[in-house]
């Protein structure tokens, strides 16, 4: 078996720091992306849950696409929300993605390291791809 690690040359942070982790890890048809919040080129987008809520997941989906696998083949998401009253804004995002393909699930609330309402990673498994 083989790890391949995705993103591992210049992941970019808030401030433009150096994120010193992989976006995602591939072994054995297992993808594990590691959390997303809501930014892009390593700034925060402003906006209330639901517009972050979109951006953080469909980041995850990004890599998901650059690694090769679907919706379809997500299993786990965890959920990171920074206040409780966000759950129902955040559930409705969520199945506007994953209503087909429901995976498991895990939402905690808790402070997040960059300034923003949330944080998602998603595992992801593909029989097909045990073998690379």
């Amino acid at each position: 078996m083989t790890i391949k690690r995705y993103g591992i040359d210049g992941g970019t942070g808030t401030g433009g720091q150096h994120l010193p982790f992989s976006r995602a890890v591939e072994a054995g048809g297992w993808l594990y992306i590691s959390g997303q919040t809501p930014m892009k080129d390593g700034e925060v987008v402003e906006g209330g849950i639901i517009e972050q809520s979109r951006l953080a997941i469909q980041n995850c989906l990004d890599i998901m696409q650059e690694a090769g696998y679907g919706l379809e083949d997500v299993v786990h998401v965890k959920v990171i929300l920074t206040d409780a009253r966000y759950f129902q804004s955040f559930n409705k995002v969520f199945r506007e993605f994953f209503a087909a393909h429901p995976p498991a699930r895990i939402c905690a609330v808790a402070d997040l390291v960059v300034d923003c309402k949330v944080e998602v990673d998603i595992t992801c498994y593909n029989a097909a791809r045990t073998a690379r």
